[in-house]
């Protein structure tokens, strides 16, 4: 159940962090990425052998797993100017965490898509809403329904971005 509840952690962390990034005209750099949830408070109860492992599954698929503390998952993701100039970018849940985008729609600022999830660890739908307050800024909320090793489960979660700077020496780009 250790390694269920771990990727199902990691899976939501992820589509969390990554949902708020329906904007046109966000500045492409390096962005650092804030997901509060409940959920994610639950991680320092897993125990380091299982987190390990975790850890080296997401390294062989190319993945970092964020920081976790104090309840709230901690990333940096380099925005290419090509993906900055989408409008929705797909590719950030179809490629990385199982999840597809549908019903995406966007007014001025603000955005609100749907999530459809579905992989070996967990399957669920979610919504997604967030405004971005500048180009360098936004926050957002995320809605989630799953069906983890045959457990529902009900997560909410808060994100928060900020643009940090516009060279991404230490982070490559998502592809």
């Amino acid at each position: 159940m250790h390694k269920t509840l771990i990727s199902f952690l990691s899976g939501l962390s992820l589509t969390m962090a990554t949902s708020s990034f329906a904007h046109q005209h966000i500045r492409p750099g390096l962005w650092e990425i804030t997901t509060k949830s409940d959920l994610l408070a639950l991680v320092p109860h897993i125990p380091s052998e299982h987190m390990q492992q975790l850890s080296d599954l997401a390294r062989r698929y190319g993945l970092k797993l964020p920081q976790i503390e104090n309840g709230a998952a901690t990333s940096k993701i380099c925005i290419t100017p090509e993906m900055a100039k989408q409008e929705i970018p797909a590719y950030f849940y179809e490629n990385r965490s199982g999840c597809t985008v549908q019903n995406a729609k966007r007014i001025g600022n603000s955005y609100e898509l749907d999530l459809v999830c579905s992989n070996q660890h967990f399957q669920g739908n979610g919504t997604a809403r967030g405004t971005f307050s500048s180009p360098e800024s936004f926050s957002g909320n995320t809605e989630f329904d799953s069906t983890v090793g045959g457990t529902p489960v009900h997560a909410l979660a808060e994100t928060y971005g900020r643009w940090v700077g516009e060279r991404c020496t230490a982070v490559n780009p998502l592809q």
